[in-house]
């Protein structure tokens, strides 16, 4: 019935999907993808890597250094703690988010805009003594909604405008409609639809958040216990000492599950224990008791080797902490497995995965996403990492590199720059974002060296290869097919029934994979039904947009939510009691709105 192009192409997808789920790095798996599907001829070289010259993906790739600007000078920062930091409770501040959160992050990458909120909305906790877990997922959620507000809110709307972009020139008379989306013209759906997301949030979201009110989560950073393993080295105070003379019964926020003597294990360790050199001490506890224990001369972290954490050790002076990714390398090895001293030049002090307790040795552990790290490392450190796909870092994190304050207003003038030449259309809209970043770059709000380094590479490669992927699935009919299909099944239930179906399968995707690679992927099966049901395909590919950023019921498909993940000790189904009920008020919302300002 199909020819073997489909077939083919169909397995290739297949693979994909199976190496996205994996969590193996997206970049490689559908470059492979791509690369399969040239070589069997089914796109050609240019094709398979003409989306490494969209101007989406470019503008994205822009917007890192604009964003790196403002993050460089301390703008963003003191943003944060001025429009935050003087409320006195919970539903004050949840107030003050829902108000600047969203409307920040209308005009920045999400990533950073969590990033930069987390320390703040966690020192409030602390002072306040409120458990995280009731304000971090309203954070992630606000910056998703925020995104949807303007063409530059979130990486998902360039790769969209680029795409739309690219059918425009292909043929300009069938696909009219496909224009370059204006800065705002996302708002006249994004507004209500991020207004009707905030009242739910407020109304009813936040009455069924986790409220883990108790002596662990009672303050600040108390929220998250580690588990780390500490030798008792030659000369330690503690050798000769009782459990209980030590002192370490008493500690704040700290356990000690174990000791480790050669091949003994000792569990419960009873007050009048004598700890001897060499003992190997197990603990539980939260990240600023763990950093006194490391005080103590003579006991030493054991991460993956005892030397590389001796060295490290006393290299270093600075501890951060660091929230593994979905698509991390790390996933699925033991710390010791990862060999990660040498693959960053840090040590991983300690471990904290929600709120199951850890047991055993750290370097035994099995690492997945969302585990919280306290990781050891020297003072280049975050200047190395802070880009790195691997993990975020969060919470806690002293860079070594001074912020340039002097330059905080320049570098908000220039963002100004680009949102008023964005709005007014004056350059297209690459041109103004290259020269906006280049202007963060002269003006040295952003050093060239460190702009270079926050460009998230991996994410660039992801979105050129999805589009390679996209023209696949057209070249070998596969888009087609599918759609016809839907539309002799479905198309008596009417163009919002598969309006809605759009909508949903780009949510979907997300949760699966990745919003960049989801919304690449949607589009061409989203203008292809269009087509077949004859209708103006602007609206089918707005559904991709909002239904690409719309992941709220799980922490998996987008990174923001896998960033408050740790640090918030969620679990899974806190995500689903919260999210799940928003993604079905948001799909019933975009349906209905969106015909109404893109017609049929």
């Amino acid at each position: 019935m199909y020819n073997w192009e489909i077939w083919f192409t169909v397995l290739v997808l297949g693979a994909i999907f199976w190496g996205l789920l994996r969590k193996f790095p997206p970049d490689l798996v559908l470059v492979g993808g791509v690369v399969i599907c040239g070589v069997a001829g089914i796109i050609s070289p240019q094709e398979a890597f003409s989306g490494f010259a969209n101007t989406g993906m470019l503008t994205v790739a822009a917007l890192y250094v604009v964003v790196a600007g403002l993050t460089e000078t301390g703008a963003l920062e003191v943003i944060g703690r001025y429009l935050l930091g003087r409320v006195k409770t919970e539903l004050s501040l949840i107030q003050r988010m829902t108000l600047f959160v969203p409307s920040i992050s209308a005009f920045l990458n999400n990533t950073p805009v969590v990033a930069m909120f987390i320390p703040v909305i966690n020192n409030w906790c602390k002072a306040h003594k409120i458990s995280p877990s009731r304000l971090l997922i309203p954070l992630s959620y606000l910056s998703i909604l925020g995104g949807t507000c303007t063409l530059i809110g979130t990486s998902t709307n360039l790769v969209v405008n680029g795409l739309m972009v690219e059918k425009f020139k292909e043929n300009p008379e069938l696909f009219s409609s496909l224009h370059s989306i204006g800065m705002f013209e996302l708002a006249v759906v994004g507004v209500p639809y991020a207004v009707i997301g905030i009242l739910y949030l407020v109304l009813w979201g936040r009455r069924v958040l986790p409220a883990h009110v108790d002596l662990s989560e009672a303050t600040g950073d108390s929220r998250r216990e580690y588990l780390v393993n500490m030798r008792v080295s030659a000369g330690c105070r503690l050798c000769g000492q009782q459990v209980e003379a030590a002192g370490l019964r008493h500690l704040p926020g700290l356990f000690l599950i174990e000791i480790i003597r050669g091949e003994q294990v000792i569990a419960p360790v009873r007050p009048d224990e004598i700890f001897r050199e060499g003992d190997i001490l197990t603990f539980t506890g939260v990240a600023s008791t763990i950093v006194d224990l490391d005080k103590i001369a003579g006991l030493e972290p054991v991460g993956e080797t005892p030397l590389s954490d001796t060295v490290i050790r006393q290299q270093a002076g600075m501890m951060c902490e660091a929230v593994i990714s979905n698509t991390s390398p790390l996933i699925g090895k033991t710390v010791r497995a990862s060999d990660f001293r040498a693959r960053y030049n840090a040590a991983i002090m300690a471990i904290n995965r929600g709120r199951e307790r850890l047991r055993g040795k750290v370097g035994s552990v099995e690492l997945c996403a969302g585990d919280t790290l306290l990781i050891q490392a020297g003072p280049h450190f975050i200047r190395a990492h802070r880009n790195n796909p691997d993990f975020f870092l969060v919470g806690g994190l002293d860079d070594s590199r001074p912020v340039r304050h002097d330059k905080a207003i320049l570098s908000i003038a220039l963002l100004g720059l680009l949102v008023t030449l964005l709005a007014t259309r004056v350059l297209p809209i690459v041109y103004s974002s290259f020269l906006v970043a280049g202007l963060m770059v002269a003006t040295r709000c952003v050093p060239f060296s460190v702009a270079r380094q926050k460009i998230d590479w991996s994410t660039l490669i992801t979105i050129a290869a999805a589009f390679g992927m996209g023209k696949a699935l057209v070249n070998a009919g596969l888009v087609e097919g599918v759609t016809g299909v839907l539309v002799s099944e479905l198309g008596g239930l009417g163009n919002l029934a598969m309006l809605a179906l759009v909508f949903l399968l780009s949510s979907v995707f997300t949760e699966i994979i990745t919003n960049n690679a989801a919304a690449a992927l949607m589009f061409p099966f989203a203008i292809s039904l269009a087509a077949q049901l004859g209708v103006d395909p602007r609206a089918f590919a707005m559904a991709v947009i909002f239904g690409a950023s719309a992941s709220f019921a799980t922490p998996l498909g987008y990174q923001t939510n896998l960033m408050v993940y740790g640090p918030g000790g969620y679990r899974l189904t806190d995500f689903v009691k919260v999210g799940l009920p928003l993604n079905v008020i948001l799909l019933v919302t975009a349906t209905l709105l969106i015909p109404v300002f893109w017609p049929f």
